[in-house]
């Protein structure tokens, strides 16, 4: 059986990065999960399943386990589902804000498919998203920097009344 990657051309590239799947279904594929490893034999299928939901999940901790599961099919994978595994470990760096490592994934991803418009999009999705927060982290620092020159300013006086 073939995984493929499900389709988010209908979806904005931000909607696929915020998307959280519903609980219910996390359970499902990690009851399914938990059954295969009692038994000693977990198909790659029901691993990329519950890894798929454990990305989409909104605890950073299942985004992390999912990513490890990813990382481990994509190792152990002689196949041709190595793109899938590339793109849902670009979704789920890129959701933990890991851009750096995202677009290691997307590029990987590319060199085997240049032109696949989704990872172009997701590409360009990242590199806003790393702009955006880069310019909020300036002003934040900013406004940081000014709130604590404020301060010193204001201990400064008072210290200067007190003289």
């Amino acid at each position: 059986m073939r995984i493929v990657v499900v389709s988010h051309m209908s979806l904005k590239m931000e909607d696929v990065l915020d998307e959280v799947g519903p609980s219910e279904e996390l359970r499902n594929f990690e009851r399914i999960y938990h059954d295969e490893v009692l038994r000693g034999e977990v198909s790659s299928t029901t691993k990329f399943q519950y890894a798929w939901c454990l990305v989409r999940s909104k605890l950073a901790a299942d985004i992390r386990k999912g990513i490890m599961l990813l990382e481990e099919l994509f190792q152990n994978d002689r196949g041709d589902r190595k793109r899938d595994y590339l793109y849902f470990l670009a979704v789920g760096n890129a959701r933990l804000k890991e851009y750096n490592t995202a677009l290691k994934y997307v590029r990987a991803f590319l060199s085997i498919e240049p032109g696949n418009q989704q990872v172009l999009a997701l590409e360009t999705t990242i590199k806003k998203r790393m702009d955006k927060e880069g310019a909020l982290g300036l002003a934040l620092a900013g406004g940081t920097l000014l709130a604590v020159g404020g301060l010193v300013g204001v201990g400064i006086a008072l210290l200067s009344k007190r003289k």
